[in-house]
């Protein structure tokens, strides 16, 4: 018996990475759970709806049909998201206004559909999906790093929006993190395996944080035991935002 026994989560993003991890430990806390993706090909105990977060009719439409199924809704992880590399030259208003519409605007229409379930659950819980980028300047990442800071301001306005619902909300910020995304920008790499070396070497734990490690944070925030956690920021990047290692 699981303190997550008798709940029901949705998870966006939740057929791959991050979010698959995520789902599949919630599962096996005892939640039921929803993955809503634009490619939503998941197993068993997991369900899989089709889901566009840049849509609110897609996204209002899903939310209701997991509640359904689901029997209600007490937990939303918020983890669809996409990356975007340069600096502020080089990415057009477009490309700033899709990262924005998916990173950002995303998990408020998720959010604001799943609300009126979240409020009727005596464990109503949001976790937002952030990133290391959020807290700490890196090269190259200056769009992604934008809308990531939006997301964890995003948490703590919402957490204080909301204790008085009784939904908790925060946020994790990974840092690098083993997932297809990461291995596909490696894979562009002219020399995937040097720059690989050097992701791991820039975490003080010398390694890229796993999907896995990122779930378990995930599920601690959003645990019924967890309930007098609510507008917290909880790192999970290897020590890379706050250790300061001598080479």
């Amino acid at each position: 018996m699981s303190e997550f026994t008798g709940l029901a989560a949705i998870v966006t993003g939740g057929a791959s990475g991050i979010g698959l991890a995520t789902a599949h430990l919630l599962a096996a806390r005892g939640c039921r759970v929803a993955c809503l993706d634009v490619n939503p090909e998941v197993e068993a105990p997991l369900s899989g709806l089709r889901t566009d977060v840049t849509d609110d009719d897609s996204v209002r439409a899903a939310v209701a049909e997991a509640a359904g199924r689901l029997g209600g809704l007490d937990i939303v992880v918020n983890n669809a998201g996409i990356g975007a590399q340069g600096t502020v030259t080089d990415n057009d208003d477009a490309e700033w206004q899709r990262v924005f519409d998916v990173n950002v605007q995303g998990m408020v229409r998720v959010s604001r559909a799943a609300l009126p379930w979240l409020r009727d659950s005596a464990h109503g819980a949001i976790v937002n999906v952030s990133s290391i980028a959020a807290t700490a300047g890196l090269p190259q990442r200056a769009l992604y790093s934008a809308s990531k800071g939006a997301v964890l301001s995003l948490t703590l306005a919402m957490a204080a929006d909301h204790v008085a619902d009784g939904i908790r909300v925060n946020c994790v910020t990974p840092g690098t993190a083993d997932t297809p995304w990461i291995n596909r920008l490696l894979a562009k790499a002219g020399d995937p395996a040097a720059e690989r070396a050097a992701l791991n070497a820039r975490q003080p734990i010398g390694r890229l944080v796993s999907a896995d490690e990122v779930a378990h944070a995930i599920v601690h925030l959003a645990s019924p035991l967890s309930s007098a956690t609510t507008g917290t920021v909880l790192a999970v990047d290897g020590g890379m935002q706050g250790l300061r290692l001598r080479k």
